[in-house]
């Protein structure tokens, strides 16, 4: 099959084949060739050259349909190390696509390429593709949109159009080099400068009039906006003025349908939304701004986009949206509490009732002696007071290969010892303990995972996202998960279906999973900050009893460290 580049013929060509009756069996191979690039770009009057793939800033989109096998080939032209992971597809039995550097490949190096294989399984809606290595995602980034198989319409009406809003960040320097002078420092990286929408600003940033992202609709249609959070470090809300949006899906997965005025999203998740457009023909601000509710530091800038009626001529200025304040606690809780999974036959809610393994985690920042740092200590992150340490060689192939020595399985269940974790700030003996350790799990246990946040430092919130799987959100709570009484108010029947969940600002949030997916699957705050400071640990789940319940071989062109 020819490659394809473009993605508008792509979906034209996905649709007719839904009218010629492509069926299951019948699943298309779709292939993509993705050459990553530097290309010189200019946002809010200033210009860098940026690393991109296909010169495309963000990516180009990945459509494909339930069932399809897809193939993207990914060659380096850049100085930087590559790779690039597939958010939150499962990747079942295959984590040598899954991507993140190091946990599960050697980055593809320069000069070099590596074909990303994997089949698209009982999955469908909005995911996205991004760098997992250094912060390269800042750019490389794009939108997955996986169409449901022919004869399976969407649980909700028909939209008449769709268009993908993909929410980021703008640095005007070059964020390796800040990030590397940061880390020397024993410092934290400089906040962006501007957020985009597909890559643009808006026009209340200057210099970006003519970067600025505009839809044009009819009046009387209803639209189904995919919405992506590729942020690097925010929390950001998104709204569209004068009009109501319906949530249908959060992370490629259906949920009960509700309507909003603004909607929340943590970095690394996505939110579809119906869009009816019955207001009166005018041009009307997208707009999205951070939601942060610690005492944290934050890029608090607003980006728009323009929904535009067809007619209305540009010279109309467009309606702001009035967004939720910045540190609007109520509404995220509110918000949170309203995603429900559809839990229908066609997309049940299969829960795990029984819990196998109970794992408690607290999230901390710490304060760890560095020497080579200029302020002769650097900030940490750790999970149960463990700050992970990256490999050198992929954990996965250590695990599939028996290679000794590269990580140990001793990753605590809980907690080195109780305290009151979300009390006054601690700020004294905030050392933490280092190494590559990984909890393994037997196959097919079913876990419940509570994550809770701490004040070591600060209180912040936590976007966390688990390589591999979905998991179910039973709980969240604001203050200390009481193991007595909060199971008592779990939601077993219909609880938001998701692979990135945000743990309360001081507060918690419990997960339960079936662990059926073998292999090596990270689990990170996807905060690029705290991510790089160590927040994060990996799960090696063993293989079933046959085969097909095993890991698959590498593939002939796994990269080399």
């Amino acid at each position: 099959m020819k490659l394809i580049r473009n993605p508008g013929f792509l979906f034209l060509f996905f649709y007719l084949l839904g009218f010629l009756g492509q069926s299951p069996v019948d699943a298309a191979v779709k292939k993509y060739q993705f050459d990553v690039q530097v290309k010189n770009v200019s946002r809010i009057c200033n210009a860098k050259p940026i690393v991109t793939v296909n010169g495309m800033f963000p990516g180009p989109t990945v459509y494909a349909r339930e069932g399809d096998r897809v193939i993207i080939n990914v060659t380096n032209h850049v100085q930087y190390n590559m790779s690039i992971h597939w958010h939150g597809l499962k990747q079942y039995r295959n984590g040598w696509a899954d991507g993140p550097a190091y946990i599960t490949q050697c980055p593809i190096q320069t000069g070099q390429s590596y074909v990303y294989d994997f089949n698209v399984t009982g999955q469908r809606g909005t995911l996205w593709w991004h760098a997992h290595i250094l912060w390269l995602r800042a750019t490389v980034y794009g939108a997955i949109v996986i169409l449901p198989q022919p004869g399976k319409p969407y649980p909700f009406p028909q939209p008449y159009q769709e268009t993908n809003i993909i929410l980021g960040e703008w640095w005007n320097k070059d964020i390796e080099t800040a990030v590397n002078q940061a880390n020397q420092l024993g410092a934290p990286p400089p906040m962006s400068d501007a957020h985009t929408i597909n890559g643009k600003p808006g026009p209340l940033f200057p210099c970006s009039e003519k970067h600025t992202f505009v839809v044009e609709v009819e009046a009387g249609k209803t639209y189904l906006l995919r919405i992506i959070n590729a942020a690097l470090n925010d929390e950001l809300f998104f709204g569209i003025a004068g009009h109501n949006m319906t949530v249908v899906e959060i992370d490629a997965v259906y949920t009960k349908p509700f309507t909003t005025k603004a909607i929340l999203l943590g970095p690394g998740q996505t939110t579809n939304v119906l869009v009816k457009t019955d207001r009166s023909p005018n041009r009307y601000f997208m707009a999205a701004s951070p939601f942060m509710d610690a005492p944290v530091s934050v890029d608090n800038k607003t980006v728009t986009a323009i929904l535009q009626y067809k007619g209305v001529p540009n010279t109309v200025i467009p309606i702001l949206p009035k967004l939720p304040l910045p540190n609007d606690t109520s509404f995220a809780l509110d918000y949170n509490g309203k995603l429900k999974s559809l839990n229908t036959p066609n997309f049940p809610a299969l829960v795990p009732l029984k819990v196998d393994r109970q794992l408690f985690y607290t999230i901390g920042l710490g304060i760890n002696a560095c020497p080579t740092c200029v302020n002769g200590t650097n900030l940490a992150a750790s999970i149960n007071n463990v700050t992970f340490i990256m490999p050198k060689i992929a954990l996965l192939k250590a695990h599939y290969s028996n290679i000794s020595g590269v990580f140990r399985t001793d990753f605590p269940d809980r907690p080195p010892k109780a305290f009151n974790y979300t009390g006054v700030p601690l700020t004294a003996n905030l050392g933490t303990s280092t190494g590559t350790r990984l909890s393994r799990v037997k196959f097919n246990t079913t876990i419940e995972l509570v994550l809770q946040d701490t004040n070591l430092l600060t209180v912040e919130s936590h976007p966390f996202h688990l390589h591999g799987y979905n998991f179910f959100v039973v709980g969240t709570g604001v203050g200390n998960f009481d193991h007595k009484k909060d199971p008592a108010k779990f939601n077993l029947i219909d609880p938001p279906e998701r692979n990135t969940v945000g743990v309360p600002t001081g507060g918690w949030a419990a997960i339960r999973f079936r662990a059926d997916n073998p292999g090596v699957w990270f689990m990170h705050c996807h905060l690029e900050v705290h991510t790089m400071w160590g927040l994060k640990m990996a799960f090696v789940v063993e293989n079933g009893k046959t085969p097909e319940l095993s890991v698959l071989p590498p593939p002939k062109d796994y990269p080399s460290c």
